[in-house]
């Protein structure tokens, strides 16, 4: 943090590192003449060696004047001098004012970055800096509150054992007349910026700075081992065959009996809907007419044709049985009475007679697949899992590979990984395996019971992951070497750094005490 001229140790808390603000050396005791002299004399020296950067510096300090003195001023709302608010910490405000912590991440952040205006995605990348310097803010803001509510203040003999850092001449010795030089409000804010600084840095500090127990990376090298590489066959519920689909549509044909019907919906009132059903009966108007000026719902502007409908498809919308029967078992040409449905009140014509599924039919035999997938899944479960088990009782027999040979199926391998619950950074992953079918094995008990409790050269039970039934193999168990382990150790203090540092960011950025009120004021201030 740099404040008239002066730095003072801050922390910029930023995804993992910590950025100190560096201390620049103390300028040379020189007299203002020769102060003078020597900046004129290395001005003219820059603009003669290299004339086109030291043009093109001019040019970018222009512009960073210009947005940040002049551009202010002509913004609504956005006054040269104003608390720039854009959000809240527990009601305290989260503002952009010159020489505050905002201000100071925000331009540190400049000077990395240099974004061009030429830049395709400039105002992605200007919005993204000043946003992860809000962000910083805030994270400051919650640390300062942090300590406050434990009821913490910095000792006043640490802020000026700090702010007498800022004033040493080069002897060593405090220059009272160097600090006395400030007015009285720019001291205060001084103060208060080293104050609120020394806070903050204590507080990473306790959070950040414990020691790791020799016990706990012990523990940690043992979860790396054993490790083990697995087979895999997957049965996946889309390979449910259709012979069992028209089975089980032959046993329960009600559920799929066909029908077309259109359909007009009044949400208002069921008087209004009695009133528009009347003038469709006695032919004031056409069903047609009545659906595109009157109904409420999808199909109006196709005059209510709903197409083709399974009876179960009608048990969304009705949900009274008696009046689905009614619906589908109308006449062609028939229109049904009102009748209660989600939406408000309806009433129905049937396109055409109910009749039988064709089960030779795709699209119909298709609905009748979503059925059971959607309502009656254990089904293809049960009978998934009965070929899963007559696979395995053949592996037992002939061995993995030949089996899957046998039944023309994809093997999967993968490994080796350790008993990886959650897939940890620390030790190799399922998700890294490259098998599109283990995308959530690492959150489900029965997969790591199914690989860490099956023995060797055998396969385990079955079990679902997602939308598949699956016998593992395991192929190989291992341990880690010393080395690694070693490694793992070092890498463990670093690891544990990184992630309560992404810990603290989270619990300060999803804080019921945080107000974000960073778009509106950003794009209020920065109208591109």
């Amino acid at each position: 943090m740099i404040f008239s001229g002066k730095p003072i140790k801050s922390v910029f808390f930023f995804d993992g590192e910590y950025l100190m603000a560096s201390r620049e050396k103390k300028q040379s005791q020189k007299r203002p003449a020769e102060r003078d002299d020597s900046v004129k004399s290395e001005i003219m020296h820059r603009l003669k060696t290299q004339p086109l950067l030291f043009i093109g510096t001019v040019v970018i300090l222009v512009i960073v004047i210009v947005a940040f003195v002049f551009v202010p001023a002509i913004v609504p709302g956005a006054r040269y001098g104003e608390d720039l608010v854009f959000g809240y910490y527990n009601k305290v405000p989260v503002k952009y004012v010159r020489d505050n912590y905002f201000y100071q991440v925000q331009q540190n952040l400049a000077r990395r970055q240099q974004i061009s205006s030429d830049d395709p995605n400039y105002i992605g990348k200007v919005y993204q800096m000043w946003r992860r310097a809000f962000e910083e803010a805030v994270i400051q803001a919650g640390m300062l509150d942090e300590m406050k509510q434990a009821g913490y203040v910095v000792p006043a003999n640490v802020v000026d054992r700090e702010v007498a850092k800022q004033f040493v001449r080069d002897d060593g010795s405090f220059s009272a007349s160097a600090y006395r030089s400030l007015d009285n409000t720019t001291r205060m804010t001084f103060l208060r910026q080293t104050q609120d600084s020394i806070a903050a840095e204590y507080f990473t500090s306790d959070m950040l700075s414990l020691r790791t127990s020799s016990h706990e990376l012990a523990f940690i090298g043992s979860m790396a081992s054993p490790r083990r590489t697995f087979d895999l066959a997957v049965f996946p519920f889309s390979s449910y065959p259709d012979s069992e689909v028209i089975a089980f549509a032959s046993a329960n044909p009600a559920l799929f009996r066909i029908t077309r019907l259109s359909k007009i919906t009044v949400g208002s009132s069921e008087r209004e809907a009695r009133q528009i059903l009347d003038s469709v009966r006695n032919g004031v108007s056409t069903f047609e007419e009545a659906a595109q000026i009157n109904s409420q719902d999808e199909y109006a502007e196709r005059g209510g044709d709903m197409g083709i409908q399974m009876a179960y498809e009608l048990r969304a919308e009705i949900s009274s049985e008696q009046d689905r029967e009614s619906v589908i078992n109308l006449a062609r040409g028939g229109l049904s009475d009102l009748i209660r449905v989600s939406s408000g009140w309806a009433f129905f014509r049937a396109e055409e007679a109910s009749h039988p599924a064709d089960i030779n039919d795709f699209v119909q035999k298709e609905k009748i697949r979503y059925y059971i997938m959607d309502e009656l899944k254990g089904l293809a479960e049960d009978w998934l899992r009965a070929e899963a088990e007559r696979f395995s009782a053949e592996v037992r027999e002939n061995g993995f590979d030949e089996t899957i040979s046998g039944w023309y199926m994809t093997k999967r391998s993968f490994g080796p990984i350790p008993v990886n619950y959650g897939d940890s950074s620390l030790f190799s992953s399922v998700s890294s395996s490259g098998v599109s079918e283990l995308e959530y094995a690492a959150i489900n008990p029965f997969f790591w019971r199914a690989a860490f409790s099956t023995p060797l050269k055998s396969p385990s039970g079955p079990f679902v992951l997602g939308d598949n039934v699956m016998v593992l193999y395991p192929l190989e168990e291992s341990t880690m070497d010393e080395t690694d382990i070693e490694f793992l150790g070092d890498y463990y203090s670093y690891w544990r750094m990184e992630n309560s540092n992404e810990a603290l960011r989270a619990y300060f950025l999803s804080n019921e005490k945080f107000d974000n009120r960073f778009e509106e004021k950003f794009w209020n201030l920065f109208r591109f």
